[in-house]
């Protein structure tokens, strides 16, 4: 991998470990849905130049349908969730609980589409379940003084789901389809569809100039220029090596919380975050395990007489 290539991946893990923290930031003055409605309408607007290209507005208009679904999926409905979140959990395990997607999409394949689980990707994905365990058992609870934070998680658990539905969609209905064209087409639809929703809650009282800083650091760093940035770099190094930004938004998350909101990182949060990213890098491959070969018998690779 060249520099360039590992610093935009640097910097794409940077952005979005970022966006819990600006969720965090802007979630109690805007509220959830407001937030994320302009974080969708902001991203889309950001996106309009990409709609120059004539082919590409001959793909989203081929595809609508299915390209709004995963505008559904992997934008409105978790833009929502995550910001509902963050109204109660800290950033550093938001953007823990985010590393569970690939665990989620392993699990749902291997149950429902069929798709091959091995021993180890099975380990993987019973190492990283463990870990979300830990992380949950740790951080919040459903009783009544806890009843805040345990559904915040639940909110996190859910963006997962929707994440892990909208690559499986994505996968099989838009195959051949360009990246990016599904990225822009993706962001109008959530854009849309929670427009009426931000006009109708938004709140009585004017967010503070803080607040706006991250909605807008929130739609146009990390959403409209992440996505750009993350094909681009799935363009030049392919999808596997890309992957590894998963490993970089936990890590990237903790320490944005850590420095600008001064988040503890509890044993809690550094425990759940380890064991989940082992289950991920086996679950996904990117830590490969291989079985020790048996010892060549002592005239192996001799010639026969």
């Amino acid at each position: 991998m060249k520099k360039s290539d590992l610093a935009a991946l640097l910097l794409l893990g940077a952005l979005w470990g970022a966006s819990f923290l600006f969720m965090r930031m802007g979630a109690d003055q805007f509220g959830s849905m407001a937030l994320a409605g302009m974080r969708a309408i902001g991203a889309a607007l950001c996106s309009l130049p990409l709609l120059a290209s004539r082919p590409r507005m001959a793909e989203m208009r081929a595809h609508w349908r299915p390209i709004a679904v995963v505008g559904i999926a992997n934008s409105a409905l978790p833009f929502v969730l995550f910001s509902y979140a963050a109204q109660s959990l800290p950033a550093g395990v938001s953007a823990i609980s985010d590393a569970i997607a690939p665990l989620l999409v392993a699990l749902s394949g291997w149950l429902w589409f069929g798709e091959r689980l091995d021993a180890i990707r099975a380990s993987g994905l019973v190492i990283g379940l463990t870990g979300v365990v830990w992380l949950v058992a740790g951080t919040v609870g459903f009783g009544h003084s806890h009843a805040p934070t345990g559904w915040a998680m639940a909110a996190c658990v859910g963006a997962n789901v929707c994440y892990a539905f909208g690559a499986h969609y994505s996968q099989r209905r838009l195959r051949g389809v360009a990246p990016l064209s599904v990225a822009t087409g993706s962001q109008l639809a959530a854009a849309a569809l929670l427009l009426p929703f931000t006009l109708w809650m938004w709140p009585a009282r004017t967010p503070g100039v803080q607040a706006w800083l991250a909605m807008f650091g929130l739609a146009a760093a990390c959403t409209s220029l992440a996505y750009v940035l993350f094909y681009r770099l799935m363009a030049r190094i392919g999808a596997t090596r890309s992957m590894a930004v998963l490993y970089l938004i936990p890590v990237f998350g903790v320490l944005w919380g850590l420095l600008f909101l001064h988040e503890p990182v509890t044993l809690a949060m550094a425990g759940g975050c380890t064991v989940i990213l082992l289950g991920v890098a086996l679950t996904t491959g990117f830590l490969h395990l291989r079985a020790p070969r048996p010892p060549l018998p002592e005239n192996a690779g001799m010639e026969q007489g």
